[in-house]
């Protein structure tokens, strides 16, 4: 198995690199949802920050609305225009816009472009291990600490299917 590129030099020190030398990584699904991108920070060794470059084409949506926990992400368009649906907002951005989604702003997120060009843009966001997404129009709850997701409507009450009857007590004659 070969390891992913990096800019890492012979003595273990990541340098500056160029874009391009970055490799794009495609993601489709359907006639629906896709894009390419390149993901700048890890190949720069990053480990705490992450920097994608997005392109998002016409008639694409980039992901699901969504929205996190713990994670934050902004995005800064750098070429082009799409469509940002905010909850129950649609907002138009352009070159120079740029957003934030707090974490735990309890607010869906998607992007999707209606234009006729491409629409290029970064992604910046903090990975944090034991996020929780969640996924509105679905009622989809992405646990990223166990690689799993949930349906929101499967929620129980604490003490749900436990037996509240008495424990095996100690032997109170001995």
């Amino acid at each position: 198995m070969s390891e992913k590129p990096t800019s890492k030099n012979a003595e273990g020190v990541f340098e500056p690199f160029h874009v391009s030398r970055v490799p794009w990584v495609e993601f489709s699904r359907g006639e629906r949802f896709g894009l390419r991108y390149r993901h700048l920070s890890s190949f720069g060794g990053a480990s705490q920050i992450g920097v994608s470059m997005e392109v998002l084409e016409p008639g694409r949506q980039a992901n699901q609305s969504h929205y996190h926990l713990l994670e934050e992400e902004h995005v800064f368009i750098l070429e082009g225009s799409l469509t940002l649906e905010l909850g129950a907002q649609v907002y138009e951005l352009s070159t120079g816009h740029y957003v934030c989604f707090p974490a735990g702003q309890k607010v869906g997120h998607a992007m999707i472009n209606r234009s006729q060009a491409p629409c290029r843009y970064l992604v910046f966001g903090n990975s944090h291990a034991g996020d929780v997404a969640i996924f509105p129009e679905t009622g989809r709850v992405d646990v990223k600490l166990m690689g799993e997701g949930y349906r929101k409507s499967a929620v129980i009450e604490y003490w749900e299917g436990v037996d509240v009857g008495q424990q095996g007590r100690p032997d109170e004659t001995a």
